[in-house]
């Protein structure tokens, strides 16, 4: 006979599997060191370059050129900073994307659409938000996809220095949500941001990438095979025309994410486990290094607000992202019959929401490439996703915080393991081994208050038999010789010891 069908509502937000749960977490904790990086790096970027007698230097050093010009790679430090170490940080959301489609909430349909939903309408608001604010302004729709992107580790960032506790199902959301942005803009700088294609070097490319995986199907290792051919496809995706990042994620999307019978971790997830930190903690904050240099003043943040287009990505980040994502969530969740989780209000996603309107990284690569020429219009833009940015991150820490109360308790109960097995207790809830080690636990200390009280009743019969104090107070009985004389009364109801 066939186990009836379950036609309780699904949870949205709800309880994530362990295995997930410890994937997430890993990939937070390192996200969110690189998000700190990734904030020291911005905030050095523009004391360089406003800062009165080091304007020229950052100037000087972001447009020094290097690299072999016989191989078309003679490029300033900042295009490097943009076309090639940005090219890692695709390649480690390549492994994510793959990951999570194979192995993780992706995986499966129902999980998937709530993510996927939020991150289409998060992106799809924004770009309309922009379009809207051009046309009536009369300015350029080519920055439509600049407030399209979120970027995660700045958002951990946030996360990590307001001190909020969000709960695990909030942040892999937002995990999730980030990782269909990052393919999605990939593809919009693939499609949209490609003038003219070398179909040469771009046929090498895909023989380089044919080559890189057939070595993985014959799972042939070494990372000096692997590096050095990587360095080879990503050299001739540039020379094509094509935007170099999608050299990453094209290999990322390549590695197997699925695990065979001995293994404890596949080799997807043992490289992102090694490249991961060297993604978040160095090419990232590199990029945002050399990118987010731009000149600060009151007349310029005043501009932001008096263009179209500057405003257009403030407004598009602002308020674009979080109606999108929260509607996005919300339409989703009424037409699938998803009932939010019971631990959380509709305010919670609001908060999230506003959160995901932190775009940085990928907005500023997409600000550089819309405006490529005309490096006056690139500066604004780059204040423009800053100053976004910001009062994005201004406006979560506001709504986050109002409901820290609630998320230091959700995330107590969601670490509290009694029984230190190592596995939190909710995730044992339905295993009778947990609550035998339980109720041995239980047991143990039942059988030491019981051991305690009779050593109490004992003590106080001794000292009745020899006419001291006595073991309590009664009703009624004298009380003038103090406190010290009361042994035990919480404990006692009546005449009878705890």
């Amino acid at each position: 006979m066939s186990a009836p069908r379950n036609t309780a509502p699904r949870k949205a937000f709800g309880r994530l599997s362990l295995p997930e749960r410890n994937f997430v977490a890993e990939a937070l904790r390192t996200e969110t060191v690189g998000g700190v990086l990734l904030l020291v790096a911005a905030v050095a970027a523009l004391l360089w370059a406003n800062a009165p007698g080091l304007h020229d230097s950052y100037e000087s050093v972001s447009h020094f050129h290097l690299g072999p010009e016989a191989l078309g790679l003679n490029l300033s430090v900042a295009h490097w900073a943009a076309d090639g170490l940005l090219a890692i940080f695709f390649f480690v959301a390549g492994i994510e994307l793959k990951r999570e489609l194979v192995a993780g909430d992706l995986k499966d349909p129902r999980a998937a659409a709530l993510p996927v939903a939020a991150a289409l309408c998060g992106m799809a608001v924004p770009a309309l938000v922009y379009t809207l604010t051009n046309l009536s302004g009369g300015g350029s729709l080519s920055g439509w996809a600049v407030p399209t992107a979120t970027d995660i580790a700045f958002a951990l960032a946030v996360l990590a220095v307001i001190g909020t506790s969000l709960p695990s199902a909030l942040r892999a959301f937002l995990l999730t949500l980030a990782v269909v942005d990052d393919l999605f803009a990939i593809l919009i700088i693939a499609v949209f941001f490609t003038s003219s294609i070398d179909f040469v070097a771009l046929g090498g490319a895909a023989v380089g990438l044919l080559v890189f995986w057939l070595l993985l199907r014959k799972d042939v290792t070494g990372w000096y095979v692997y590096v050095p051919l990587a360095l080879v496809i990503w050299a001739l995706m540039y020379n094509s025309g094509v935007h170099a990042t999608i050299a990453g994620v094209a290999m990322g999307l390549m590695l197997r994410c699925t695990t065979r019978e001995g293994e404890e971790h596949s080799p997807g997830e043992r490289i992102e486990h090694l490249v991961r930190p060297l993604s978040s903690g160095l090419a990232v904050p590199l990029f945002a290094l050399f990118s987010a240099g731009v000149a600060i003043s009151g007349d310029a943040i005043g501009d932001v607000f008096g263009r179209p287009e500057t405003l257009g990505v403030v407004l598009g980040l602002v308020v674009g992202k979080t109606i999108g994502i929260f509607g996005g969530t919300w339409l989703t969740a009424r037409f699938t019959r998803a009932s939010l989780s019971d631990d959380l209000t509709w305010a919670d996603v609001f908060a999230v929401a506003s959160l995901a309107g932190i775009g940085f990284t990928v907005s500023l690569l997409i600000g550089e490439l819309a405006f490529e020429g005309d490096p006056t219009l690139t500066d604004e833009v780059k204040a423009a996703v800053l100053l976004g940015s910001l009062i994005a991150a201004t406006l979560a820490t506001v709504l986050l915080k109002l409901r820290n109360a609630a998320y230091r308790r959700m995330c107590e109960a969601e670490e509290r393991d009694d029984d230190l097995d190592g596995i939190p207790d909710v995730y044992e809830e339905d295993n009778p081994a947990h609550h035998l080690r339980m109720a041995e636990i239980y047991d143990g200390k039942a059988a030491e208050h019981r051991r305690r009280a009779e050593e109490i009743a004992r003590e106080s019969g001794r000292e009745e038999a020899r006419g001291d104090a006595p073991g309590g107070v009664r009703r009624g009985a004298d009380t003038r010789h103090g406190p010290a004389e009361v042994m035990g009364g919480a404990g006692e109801e009546g005449d009878r010891p705890a």
